[in-house]
């Protein structure tokens, strides 16, 4: 499981990938879209050494996408 912008239309979604599928935006259709890092796959991380504990997604709009 996945979190994805938009880089077209900027709609944030979630998409369960397998291997080398191609993702498409649910809401325009477009497939330039930007993987997040994303709070699900941190589950487990929580503690580690040098483990990245913060929240995922593109806040602060490093992803290029505006939020």
């Amino acid at each position: 499981m996945y979190e994805y912008v938009c880089m077209k239309c900027e709609e944030h979604f979630e998409e369960l990938v397998r291997g080398d599928q191609v993702v498409a935006c649910p809401g325009c259709g477009a497939t330039k879209v930007a993987r997040q890092l994303s709070t699900f796959s941190m589950v487990g991380t929580a503690g580690q050494a040098g483990a990245f504990t913060s929240g995922g997604g593109c806040c602060g709009g490093s992803c290029g996408c505006g939020h």
